[in-house]
């Protein structure tokens, strides 16, 4: 017997607001963390099963086309925490080698160019160095020794030079500027930001350098910039690249004095003897990043936004030929988003994967932007792009609402994949599976808009079963059949929920005018598509019209504020997690300013922009709010700061609508921890069973 035993203690602030009634209607369940071996066998899904689930990260193909190395983890719930590690498979089925066995993290999987060795990052003498080990059954030895820690390391193609980034001070520290008050705990500011994503802003910029295998002392090849690279907060190893003549390296930087208003990033390429450097994006004003050089070296391609302070434009793969400077838009005949790319191995074309109508799949696009698709399944493929050496698969990893990610191999040929790991099939041959079909219906003006539908267990259409309509958070971001480690589907149609997910206006895949349509108009047509989508499912007999709930996170929970005040007795209970609910104070505490200025037109301060805030606000509507509302958040959400969900709270409980907040203090804008994360669910299918399963 497998038994995990869980002190649900002070980590997680939980707050009920109910009268005394009301409390004595409330059963308090405790969750069932055990999990007994001899009463396993057919069962619906539960949380602890979603963080029993093993979950592969990083991975890479070997040079010579033999190994694939992965890092796999799992969740200790007991520990309150996440362990991986690294192992080593050969591509055609044979052996698997387990090559790290400790708590310490591995990321950034590289090889050096000839294959013989495997370089990492870890954590395992304390910062966050470079690894290498000779492959496949090596001891790892420390290349880097930098007193902040190393990221985003990559061998040179000749392999004499390594290049990293690291964090330099570029401004004193507070104990510097005061070195008799050794206690204080200030932070002073006179820029923005403040805080960005997660972080707060602290005096180092993360810098490319350089280190000469040989010896020496690493090179920065950006001293005395004031700048980051990668891109913060997202941006990684994907950011910086050789050239094939492992004298240039192109990175990513956004070189301007204001980036919180800006999205100006541009491609840099120094070269790393001479130090010059040269902005080779310099004309296009909007998001410039990820560039990857060819294999013969004559080209590089990289992401390009187009429109200035706009994140969610259509991300373009252009090409930019080094000889004559020339830039193509090859991805110009399809109107989809780009999400990740690589070279074909003789340099003729590049392989993609975008969004399409609800998926992701794969295309490749010649030098002279002819489109063709590749694979053409209702999947999502993706998280790392590889050719094999013979150039005749794509290995990459595969995921759909039911199957967490495993390895595939795609035959370019016919597009057809074979699975190479079934990392949780005993896991999930004891789940009862559920049925999940696409369902495209017709919003108030006419327009046709996609859903995925997911139906419980056992599912029985005579019967009716209490609904959610869910709200996908971006705003820009497609619902697409992804295996999500928080918001689950398989998990909540586990629950006995028939659960519908639109592609409401305002998410990719479905062109860029569909795309757009979200901007300056949140409380608009979007809401409009979710109450379209929640009443066109509602006339099916296996939905009960009376026990529908409306749930999301960020801009899905703000749509979960939004409809609690449009909603027409619709629903019978909301859940926002970090939702934006105040559009003006959101303004004044969030962090990337040209978010708030693209979406709500300006500062609120401006009485151009009045207009638009009143309309689109939810606190602007919480006297039309009547149904109980329960509402999460973790303060260290620096995007959506926690304060919008006290705000929201404040106002459901001043009107005396039933509602209850989670508090986690040391979580982001995601609950990562897995004992945070249980006891969210176990908060949130309580809170749901409660108003729709109990009438």
């Amino acid at each position: 017997m497998l038994k995990i035993i869980i002190s649900i203690i002070a980590l997680t602030f939980l707050v009920i607001s109910c009268s005394p009634k009301e409390e004595e209607k409330i059963k308090v369940k405790t969750m069932d963390l055990s999990l007994n071996q001899s009463n396993l066998g057919f069962r619906n899904m539960s949380s602890l099963d979603l963080f029993s689930t093993k979950r592969l990260g990083e991975f890479k193909l070997s040079p010579d086309g033999q190994w694939i190395v992965y890092r796999l983890s799992m969740p200790a719930i007991a520990d309150n925490k996440i362990y991986g590690d690294l192992y080593a498979m050969k591509l055609d089925g044979g052996e698997t080698v387990r090559l790290t066995e400790d708590l310490f993290s591995q990321s950034n999987l590289i090889f050096s160019p000839d294959g013989s060795k495997l370089g990492f990052i870890s954590n395992s003498e304390g910062s966050q160095q470079f690894y290498a080990m000779d492959f496949p059954k090596g001891t790892p030895q420390k290349i880097t020794s930098m007193e902040q820690g190393v990221a985003n390391a990559a061998w040179s193609p000749d392999g004499k030079h390594l290049y990293f980034t690291a964090d330099v001070q570029m401004k004193p520290t507070l104990k510097e500027m005061y070195p008799d008050y050794d206690k204080a705990n200030v932070k002073i500011y006179d820029e923005l930001p403040i805080r960005h994503w997660d972080t707060w802003t602290d005096e180092n910029k993360s810098h490319l350098f350089v280190q000469n295998l040989e010896g020496g002392t690493p090179k920065d090849m950006m001293e005395g910039e004031v700048y980051n690279t990668p891109l913060k907060p997202y941006g990684g190893a994907e950011e910086i690249c050789w050239g094939k003549d492992s004298k240039h390296i192109a990175y990513t930087c956004m070189k301007v004095d204001n980036f919180v208003m800006s999205t100006n990033s541009d491609i840099y390429i120094v070269n790393i003897e001479t130090g010059n450097t040269v902005n080779v994006s310099k004309d296009n004003m909007g998001y410039d990043k990820v560039p990857l050089y060819s294999p013969d070296g004559a080209y590089m391609a990289y992401l390009s936004l187009e429109r200035p302070g706009f994140e969610s434009d259509k991300p373009r793969l252009v090409v930019f030929e080094l000889v004559s400077g020339t830039i193509t838009d090859i991805s110009i005949n399809i109107d989809q988003w780009v999400s990740e790319f690589v070279w074909a191995n003789d340099s003729k074309s590049l392989y993609f994967v975008a969004t399409d109508s609800g998926s992701y799949n794969i295309f490749n696009a010649d030098l002279s932007g002819n489109i063709t698709r590749i694979t053409n399944h209702k999947e999502k493929f993706g998280g790392g792009l590889q050719i094999t050496p013979d150039g005749k698969n794509i290995i990459t990893a595969r995921e759909t609402f039911t199957k967490p990610k495993d390895l595939v191999s795609i035959d370019i040929q016919s597009g057809q994949y074979t699975t190479l790991t079934d990392f949780n099939g005993e896991l999930y041959e004891k789940i009862n599976p559920i049925h999940v079909e696409e369902r495209w219906v017709t919003s108030f003006d006419g327009k046709k808009i996609h859903c995925w539908v997911l139906f419980p267990p056992q599912f029985d259409p005579s019967k009716p079963h209490p609904m959610i309509t869910y709200c996908q958070g971006g705003p820009q971001s497609m619902l697409s059949p992804n295996f999500h480690y928080r918001w689950n589907m398989y998990l909540f149609a586990s629950q006995g929920y028939v659960v519908i997910a639109p592609n409401r206006r305002g998410v990719p895949g479905f062109g860029q005018e569909w795309n757009d349509a979200i901007s300056l108009d949140w409380g608009g047509w979007a809401m409009n598509d979710i109450l379209a989508a929640t009443d066109d499912i509602s006339v099916e007999q296996y939905v009960d019209y009376d026990r529908r709930a409306a749930i999301g996170a960020s801009a899905g929970g703000y749509a979960a504020f939004w409809l609690a005040g449009h909603h027409n007795k619709r629903f019978s209970a909301f859940m926002s997690h970090c939702g934006v609910f105040n559009f003006e104070s959101m303004y004044g505490s969030t962090e990337e300013l040209f978010f708030s200025n693209w979406e709500y037109g300006g500062p609120y301060w401006d009485p151009k922009h009045k207009p638009n805030y009143d309309k689109n606000s939810p606190h602007n509507y919480v006297s039309q709010w009547d149904t109980p509302i329960l509402i999460s958040t973790g303060m260290n959400d620096f995007r959506v700061p926690y304060t919008q969900s006290l705000e929201a709270f404040t106002a459901a409980r001043a009107q005396g609508i039933p509602a209850e907040i989670l508090i986690y203090p040391e979580e982001t804008h995601f609950i990562q921890k897995p004992q945070e994360y249980l006891i969210w669910a176990d908060r949130v299918f309580l809170f749901l069973d409660k108003y729709c399963k109990s009438k």
